[in-house]
């Protein structure tokens, strides 16, 4: 395989949305510049259903390298799952393999919107369970001594836990150690993922000098928010989902606060950061950030699904909620019989919680024929021809 040295792909895959590299960013380019086939992976855990725009930047990465040359490996966590990467409130629930297959069941389709698992130079689409769930008590055990108890409590949020006197598992200890041998087993020589995994990360970079004698190189990303200002969780589904929409993954974006523009701009689409610049100095002047905003959107939808579906998304914003107008297609859907509305409503959002279009309907987000509806629990009878408005942008017509 013919690598390139493409100085622009490099300098944008070591500078682009990224939050640190190890051992440096010198050693790096040297390394990228150097004519060599590198074998590169990040790993993503089906730990709910969600791949996000916030994967999207790893993944996006990933396809630089491809397009370089380099051996690319879409690693799905379905091992490391079981545990899920230790949260800092509290121990997470074992999951069962029936949970994982069903979580990562689109997300080959999903994450093809952005690499290419075909063609002359396809990214490799691995589960971590071929190995992790192979290792013997004797190779646990070879692996659990090359890190120390205190090395591990130096992970924030383990020292946040303690503090707080919320109880660790003893299982949620192997799991930076379990994602520090995925690299180990696929012999990689290099690593992505956001900043919230530097600690993972870092512990499979000293695994791979000790079991391969490799220094194995680290580019860790950025993080950006989900809308409402947290994190976006696979499990809560609470960002621009690669699943979503494209009217929704405009609309979405739409929904960032202005301060948040300059960054999704460059964590989120091609933008030149030069022209970044200029729209956060503009914003910062006083101009009005609704069109920047609206470019934000239009290039997030833009990347992952194409530009011609990015005009679509925009015009069908402009229309219904811009100017308040229904839009040109929704789809029809029998919402069976009598019954509270929070029930009805759950065929129009079937991955939605019945709790979470509660609170939709209790805070005005629910118009039937342009009419709010506040209460959940009215008893309504959907007819055929009705017009339902759940949330911002989902529309559904009565069969």
């Amino acid at each position: 395989m013919e690598i390139k040295t493409d100085e622009k792909l490099i300098e944008k895959f070591l500078n682009r949305g990224v939050e640190a590299l190890y051992p440096s960013k010198e050693a790096l380019r040297k390394k990228l510049m150097s004519g060599e086939r590198l074998r590169v992976y990040q790993g993503f855990d089906p730990t709910g259903p969600y791949l996000h725009v916030g994967h999207a930047m790893g993944i996006r990465a990933l396809r630089l390298l491809q397009k370089l040359g380099h051996e690319v490996i879409f690693l799905i966590g379905d091992f490391t799952a079981k545990i899920g990467d230790p949260d800092k409130g509290k121990t997470r629930n074992i999951l069962t393999d029936k949970q994982i297959e069903e979580n990562m069941g689109g997300w080959k389709e999903q994450a093809g919107q952005l690499i290419d698992f075909d063609g002359e130079n396809p990214v490799m689409f691995e589960r971590n369970h071929k190995w992790l769930s192979r290792l013997t008590l004797e190779e646990i055990l070879k692996l659990m001594s090359n890190v120390t108890v205190q090395q591990l409590l130096e992970r924030d949020l383990f020292a946040k836990r303690i503090n707080e006197n919320t109880p660790i598992g003893l299982h949620e200890f192997f799991y930076p150690l379990m994602q520090g041998y995925d690299g180990v087993a696929m012999e990689v020589d290099m690593e992505i993922g956001g900043a919230d995994q530097t600690f993972n990360m870092l512990v499979g970079r000293r695994l791979s000098k000790t079991y391969l004698n490799k220094e194995k190189f680290v580019r860790t990303n950025k993080m950006m928010e989900a809308p409402e200002g947290k994190t976006m969780n696979k499990t809560k589904g609470n960002g621009i989902n690669l699943s979503d929409s494209p009217e929704n993954m405009y609309g979405k974006a739409m929904s960032y606060p202005d301060k948040l523009i300059t960054k999704g701009l460059e964590l989120l689409t091609d933008i030149p950061m030069d022209q970044t610049e200029e729209i956060e100095r503009a914003v910062e002047s006083g101009e009005n950030p609704l069109e920047f905003k609206k470019l934000m959107a239009f290039e997030i939808v833009k990347v992952i699904k194409g530009e011609k579906v990015a005009v679509t998304a925009q015009q069908h914003f402009e229309k219904t909620v811009q100017k308040q107008k229904l839009p040109d297609e929704m789809p029809e859907i029998e919402f069976g019989g009598k019954g509270p509305l929070y029930q009805l409503l759950s065929v129009m959002a079937p991955k939605m919680s019945k709790t979470h279009i509660r609170k939709i309907i209790e805070q005005g987000g629910l118009m039937i024929n342009n009419e709010k509806h506040t209460d959940p629990m009215e008893e309504t009878k959907l007819k055929s021809g009705d017009i339902i408005k759940l949330g911002k942008r989902r529309y559904a017509k009565v069969k």
